[in-house]
């Protein structure tokens, strides 16, 4: 149950955040969608073995975090739950190349910096996923992928999945009381029960879902999501998607860190 009632609170936790008013979350929700799909391209295209070339990228989340007003703490809790499968699928990457290289004097295998760039590549886009949620919502979002001409069936099932997941959760969770009630003392379900808590489930699951699309039904829903926010997409939104596409090309193409290397010492006056 404590999972379940922590899973339901970190969803509607980002939702409480997307509810806020800074001047990030006041932007067209399609200026911020293209600003994360550069940022993400940018970031993906950046060559295995280059570390370096990552690291002006996190000015995108930092500055953006400061102007969002989002909570560190929460974020980074929930960017760092995701490392772990990143370390998974990475740390065979230093048995496989094991060609050495001289990273600041120091003998390092190619492996190694491969691994780091996945796990810095993952953080970074994690974090502009989250930011994107955090300060859009889901509801906008979708009316966002639709303006960039995504197909409304993939929307639909995309946004109604995100809604509805909590419902699903919140059904698991009376089960699982149910069964509890049922059976005071015992740590865990035992493995006779299972398939009759999972019938439950599948039964519930398809009424819950006949009740939604018959209320969406009787409110005129005809295939196509709409959230009724008619904002338009002024200069300030153009000016915010325009800048920070122009800093990620700069940024991607010229090597900030190694010019600012030279400067410190001396390279160039």
């Amino acid at each position: 149950m404590s999972n379940i009632s922590e899973a339901l609170y970190n969803m509607r936790f980002m939702d409480d955040l997307a509810r806020r008013n800074t001047l990030v979350h006041r932007l067209h929700p399609l200026a911020k969608l293209a600003s994360t799909l550069a940022f993400l391209a940018a970031v993906v295209s950046v060559e295995r073995y280059e570390i370096s070339g990552l690291l002006p990228f996190f000015f995108y989340p930092v500055i953006v975090f400061a102007l969002a007003e989002l909570p560190i703490k929460p974020m980074v809790k929930r960017i760092l739950m995701v490392e772990p499968f990143i370390i998974g699928i990475g740390i065979l990457n230093p048995l496989f190349d094991q060609h050495i290289v001289m990273l600041g004097g120091v003998a390092v295998s190619r492996g190694w910096i491969t691994f780091l760039s996945i796990f810095i590549k993952c953080g970074l886009t994690v974090a502009a996923a989250l930011i994107l949620l955090a300060t859009t919502g889901m509801d906008r979002l979708a009316s966002a992928l639709r303006m960039l001409g995504i197909p409304k069936l993939f929307v639909l099932q995309l946004t109604l999945t995100y809604r509805y997941i909590s419902v699903l959760l919140e059904e698991v969770g009376r089960i699982l009381n149910a069964y509890a009630l049922r059976a005071p003392g015992q740590k865990g379900i035992h493995w006779k029960s299972w398939g009759s808590l999972a019938g439950q489930l599948i039964l519930r699951t398809f009424e819950r879902a006949q009740s939604v699309y018959g209320a969406m039904c009787l409110r005129g829903f005809d295939g196509e999501y709409r959230t009724g926010d008619g904002q338009r997409f002024c200069t300030t939104d153009l000016a915010y998607m325009a800048v920070w596409v122009m800093f990620f090309i700069i940024v991607r193409f010229v090597d900030i860190p190694g010019l600012l290397g030279l400067v410190v010492t001396g390279g160039i006056k």
